[in-house]
């Protein structure tokens, strides 16, 4: 029996309100964290996924009141990332009502903090969360290769994207959130080769994010390799459903919830 291929809503926060922009830019109001995972909820996603998309640079007391709010409402899993710099900071979030954390910035400058947190945790509650972009050559087009990107997306690393995460999973992180920097928010579907490359090099589950506009858009990603797909704009402006999603996958055969 194959394992149901998970359909999660991404919820990125800022300053307490969920926002939405095209590859991290010009973000513009999406609403209110808790009513929209409330919303989701009862639509039948499989899990929330909760970013602070300008934590690394801010002040973080929101999310912690936000996370605790959407936990008491909301009865399915709830990761949370954005700014997470330490094991206390791991600690805090799982006892605000987060079940799993991402981590990006802070394990990319200290790659120990991965092992860290799954030593003390367990490596089901963490989450590599990779913001990756293709490399661009000398004449600016993108090449075939992926880096990593930090603080939100806003930092280029010289880091292959595909070797981190495989660096990542043997540091203990028990799932790779898959983000394609270059899809975010365009709609025009999932960069498959991107997952089709860390599926490869990784063997622990890998959640497909970035660049979901339609129903048909998802199937393609499991096929590529993805274990979850991640929606956010697509549910927050009201052009999907997460049944909808659901319905297109098993008409193409991917078994889901």
């Amino acid at each position: 029996m194959s394992v149901a291929t998970r359909v999660i809503a991404c919820l990125d926060v800022d300053a307490g309100r969920v926002v939405k922009g095209v590859n991290f830019e010009n973000l513009r109001d999406a609403g209110d964290p808790v009513e929209l995972a409330m919303v989701y909820d009862g639509q039948g996603v499989d899990e929330l996924t909760f970013l602070d998309v300008t934590a690394s640079s801010g002040d973080r007391q929101t999310t912690y009141d936000v996370v605790t709010r959407t936990a008491e409402q909301v009865f399915i899993p709830l990761t949370v990332g954005g700014g997470v710099r330490s094991v206390a900071d791991v600690d805090r979030l799982l006892r605000a009502g987060a079940d799993k954390v991402g981590v990006n910035t802070a394990a990319i400058a200290r790659p120990e903090l991965v092992a860290e947190i799954a030593d003390r945790f367990g490596s089901q509650v963490l989450v590599l969360s990779a913001d990756v972009r293709r490399r661009r050559g000398d004449d600016g087009w993108p090449t075939g290769d992926f880096v990593m990107t930090t603080h939100g997306g806003r930092t280029a690393v010289d880091l292959d994207a595909v070797e981190w995460c495989a660096r990542a999973a043997e540091l203990g992180a028990g799932e790779i959130l898959l983000n394609s920097m270059d899809a975010d928010g365009t709609r025009d579907g999932f960069d498959l080769e991107l997952i089709r490359l860390v599926r490869e090099a990784v063997h622990v589950p890998i959640v497909a994010s970035g660049g979901a506009g339609k129903a048909d858009d998802f199937a393609p990603a499991v096929a590529a390799g993805a274990d979850a797909v991640l929606a956010a704009s697509v549910f927050h402006f009201g052009d999907l459903t997460v049944s909808e999603v659901k319905a297109a996958m098993r008409e193409a055969g991917v078994t889901v919830r």
